[in-house]
Order: C-alpha cells, then structure tokens, then sequence
C-alpha cells in the first residue's frame, strides 16, 4: 500500500503545494513516501520509488492555464518508464491556483487525465483548490500566532505564575476557528480525497476554494500581489529591473 506524494511546486520554501501535501498525508493511510520534484537529478530518484507504488499523487500550481514545464517533461520520462517498466499507477492530482475559483485548475486535471491515458496508469482523480496562496498565508499566520501564543504564555508566567490566562486562551481560539473556516472547503475534500487514495478508488474531479466572498478575497489579493511585486521589483519593471547590454550588431 505504498503511495508516493510528489510535490511539483518550482518554489523552494513555503509554498502552497508543499502545505496541501502536508495535509493530505495527514488524512492518507498506508506507506507514504514524499518526493520534490524540481530538477532531473530528482526524476532519477522518483521513478525508481514509482516502481513498486500503487499509488501516486502529484501537488502542483496552475500555470498558464495548464502544468509548469518541468513537470510535463517529467510526466514525459514516466510515460516511458511506466510502458517500460508495465507500471499501473493509480494517479491524484492536487491543483492550486491564485485565482479566487478552483474550477480554474480544470485544465490541468485535463493534462493528467489525458496523460494516465496514453502512458497506461488510471486516472483517479482530483481536488482543484482556488485561492492556493491565500490560503498558505493562513498557514504562516497560524505559525506566527502560535508562537506569540507560546511566547505570551511564558510571559505570563514569569509574572503572574498563571500561563494561561482566559483572555489569551480565547483570543487564540477564536483566530484559531478563523483560520480552520479558510481553509474548510480545501480539508473537507482532502479528507475525502485521502479516504480514496487509501482504498486506491476514484475520487473524481473536485473544486474548492478559500471561504471568503470573491469581492473581499480581490481587495486582499491586489494588496497582497502589489507588496509581492514590489519586493521583487515587479512593478515598473522597465524602470526597477536590471538592464541587459544589448549585444545586437546595428
């Protein structure tokens, strides 16, 4: 009952797929292996791991409408290896985008659907997440709460030898609750998603998203993309970005 978790995002740290793998192990019975695939060295590693797996379950980004680069050239080698090697993997898909709307990330799921087909594996299935990297926010401001939340407790008793007072308890709580209603559309099928892969059955095709209503998630989003882009000099590109030397002959 070996299943093995590949995480297809090419961010390094902190990366939404990384936080959605996490959890769907959590809710996955049997042996679990966790790959990264982000280089070549790394698909030398992965198919020989494919290779007595029942199971496979690919965590990726939308891109463009469709499957980042390098993972359609590893699913090109593992066409191959599986025709080679009589492989009859039962493929997940877990899709994120930053779009507010999961259904977004049907494309994608088409890719892998149309891949088990020609490379002889059984497609089983999928959850499509929308507002992937809101939702991996909610994860490093749970991280953060969690330390304050420590770190106050210490305070408080040091001070007043009472760790854990009311106020401090029910304030976490409450941000706690919050974040667990973010993220409710995306644990319930991945819940359900995980009591398949553990029964090796089809979990279909489902879509999800961050509870939040599409107007307030816009406002959010901009902001959030706008400090994003700045950090990395995306806005006014032409203006903040390195200029090349154009070595073109006149």
């Amino acid at each position: 009952m070996k299943t093995v978790f590949i995480n297809c995002s090419p961010r390094k740290n902190f990366c939404a797929s990384a936080y959605f793998l996490f959890l769907q192990r959590l809710f996955t019975r049997g042996k679990k292996v966790t790959e990264r695939l982000h280089t070549q060295a790394d698909v030398q590693r992965i198919l020989p791991q494919l290779k007595d797996a029942e199971a496979a379950v690919f965590c990726l980004p939308l891109y463009v409408d469709g499957v980042p680069s390098h993972v359609l050239r590893f699913m090109e080698q593992l066409e191959s290896y599986s025709k080679e090697n009589g492989l009859h993997l039962k493929i997940y898909c877990i899709a994120n985008n930053g779009f507010i709307e999961g259904k977004q990330n049907e494309p994608l799921m088409q890719v892998f659907e149309n891949f088990c087909t020609r490379s002889g594996n059984e497609w089983c299935g999928g959850v499509g997440i929308g507002g992937g990297v809101m939702l991996n926010v909610t994860r490093i401001v749970f991280m953060v709460q969690a330390a304050q939340f420590v770190i106050y407790s210490l305070i408080n008793l040091f001070n007043t030898g009472d760790p854990f007072p009311l106020s401090l308890v029910k304030s976490f709580a409450e941000n706690t609750l919050f974040i667990l209603f973010l993220n409710l559309g995306c644990l319930f099928y991945l819940v359900r998603m995980g009591h398949h892969i553990s029964r090796r059955t089809s979990a279909d095709k489902r879509y999800t998203r961050i509870m939040v209503p599409s107007f307030i998630f816009i406002v959010f989003a901009d902001i959030f993309f706008l400090i994003v882009s700045v950090i990395n000099g995306g806005v006014f590109r032409g203006w903040f970005a390195k200029k090349q030397p154009n070595n073109k002959n006149e």
